[in-house]
């Protein structure tokens, strides 16, 4: 098995703000509970549930993450963009005949439309997993680097034994991403190819 890079997906490779904030709003008008849609979007990383639960009782999170998950491919897809330099940062993984494997909090079916209307293509997918929870995803499937915006994502890398690199397009800081155990900080993606390939001297990435 070819090595990998491993990419988380909410801010990182996709700014899914714009339609998980239309989603947010179509959940309040479907149950009439309020949810601030503009802070839950400056928030993301984290499980579904994790933000649930702080706009709705406990006895209805999980009917309200059922209906999010029903709304979410009508409002949350198309909005959504690429983060800058996601498109290329993926060709540079490509480049270096390394794979690309995408491993999110987000449920698995919900990330691969995402991933299919921007058209980035991934060897591997592994979903609904946060922070420590990643780390054996990483571990199956090769990934000799893991990428991230939020500290949970650092601490996967960490979990998993391998560098994290972290990109300060999300709710987490340069500062935090470091202090979390990031081995590398971008501003974001654009900086990424660069990165790669000094990382990746020596290595032998490029073979077979």
């Amino acid at each position: 098995m070819r090595p990998a890079v491993g990419f988380d997906l909410d801010m990182t490779l996709v700014d899914s703000r714009p339609g998980i904030h239309a989603a947010y709003r179509a959940l309040t008008a479907e149950t009439g509970v309020w949810v601030d849609a503009d802070l839950a979007v400056s928030r993301l990383g984290p499980p579904l549930r994790t933000e649930l639960r702080e706009w709705f009782p406990p006895e209805q999170v999980e009917d309200a993450v059922t209906t999010y998950r029903t709304l979410y491919p009508d409002y949350a897809i198309t909005p959504s963009v690429p983060t800058p330099g996601a498109v290329e940062a993926l060709a540079a993984v490509r480049a270096q005949g390394l794979r690309v494997v995408v491993v999110t909090s987000k449920l698995g079916r919900l990330a691969a439309l995402h991933l299919a209307h921007l058209g980035m293509i991934a060897d591997e997918l592994a979903g609904d997993l946060f922070a420590e929870g990643k780390a054996a995803a990483l571990t199956e499937h090769g990934v000799e680097w893991y990428v991230g915006d939020h500290r949970g994502d650092m601490v996967a890398a960490r979990t998993a034994g391998v560098p994290g690199i972290g990109v300060a397009t999300g709710p987490c800081d340069a500062d935090e991403l470091r202090d979390a155990g990031a081995a590398y900080v971008l501003s974001d993606l654009t900086g990424f190819p660069e990165l790669l390939e000094k990382i990746t001297v020596g290595r032998g990435a490029g073979a077979g």
